[in-house]
């Protein structure tokens, strides 16, 4: 499908396309399908893929250190650049099979802190891709996310630890409730909404949504369909604290690809962090899920 274009003076400018994304590169090999969903989103858009990884010490907290007998902490300090380089280089490897254009950066120290260092990096990109918090593998991403989705002003695409598949856009289920960062979220995600096969408007009725104007999806359908998009509308009640489970639900029974949705969070000592629904949806996802706040 051919791009939005926007002509000025003797120049066409492209919009709504995604030409710089940016990956958080998890050390263990269970984290790989992130990796390999991401190259795919790179190769749909023939976008530049840069892979970040850190290697923070072991993930020791710097208060802790003193603590530690000097020759097991650089026994863990050392232990935990190998596995930080080891995924470098699956990475450089898996990227050479799709001849993209990719970097990799190996962050070693960092003032900032991996959460913190990686939203500033994300700043200069289209897209940030960062794998799902994984108990079993303590693997726990929610500040990385929490950071992507608040601090960078960039969308960030959250994929599952269980992710197999690269990108598919059959259907895409677009969680809509009027609010600034559904808006925010649906217009991000235009690149992916003009290549899906079906887009869907899901809308979750219950006491915060019953008073907003527009709620039934038509105005942002229309706004849609003016980028070539046609759209789904679907709505279903429910209660405030069963929106995730309903959203999950639907994506299920539809065979959804991907949910696009806002990034809700609330303050926290001047720090956001991840509101009720959006926690919910990210501990129990079963599909990539595309937010923006």
């Amino acid at each position: 499908m051919a791009p939005f274009l926007r002509k000025f003076g003797t120049h066409v400018v492209e919009q709504f396309m995604i030409k710089d994304i940016i990956l958080n590169l998890e050390r263990d090999k269970s984290g790989d399908g992130a990796r390999d969903y991401a190259i795919s989103i790179a190769e749909t858009f023939e976008a530049h893929l840069a892979g970040v990884a850190f290697a923070d010490g072991a993930g020791i907290p710097p208060y802790m250190m003193p603590d530690f007998p000097s020759d097991m902490l650089a026994s863990m300090v050392a232990e935990s650049e190998a596995a930080t380089r080891a995924a470098v280089e699956r990475f450089e490897a898996a990227a050479k099979r799709s001849a993209l254009s990719v970097e990799h950066r190996l962050v070693t120290q960092s003032d900032l802190g991996p959460p913190d260092a990686f939203s500033t990096m994300a700043r200069r990109f289209d897209l940030s891709v960062v794998m799902q918090s994984d108990d079993d593998k303590s693997v726990n991403n929610d500040v990385m996310i929490e950071a992507a989705l608040f601090n960078s002003g960039r969308p960030v695409i959250i994929v599952p630890y269980i992710q197999k598949s690269g990108l598919k856009l059959d259907r895409i289920v677009c969680c809509w409730d009027g609010s600034r960062s559904a808006a925010r979220a649906v217009n991000d995600a235009l690149p992916f909404l003009k290549r899906a096969r079906v887009v869907e408007l899901f809308i979750v009725a219950n006491e915060k949504t019953r008073d907003k104007r527009e709620i039934l999806g038509i105005e942002i359908g229309g706004h849609l369909a003016r980028h070539g998009i046609k759209v789904e509308v679907e709505s279903v009640p429910a209660s405030d604290i069963d929106v995730a489970d309903a959203i999950l639900s639907h994506v299920s029974d539809c065979s959804a690809n991907m949910i696009v949705m806002g990034g809700y969070g609330h303050s926290r000592l001047r720090e956001f962090v991840l509101g009720g629904v959006t926690r919910g949806i990210l501990a129990t996802m079963t599909v990539p899920v595309f937010m923006s706040h």
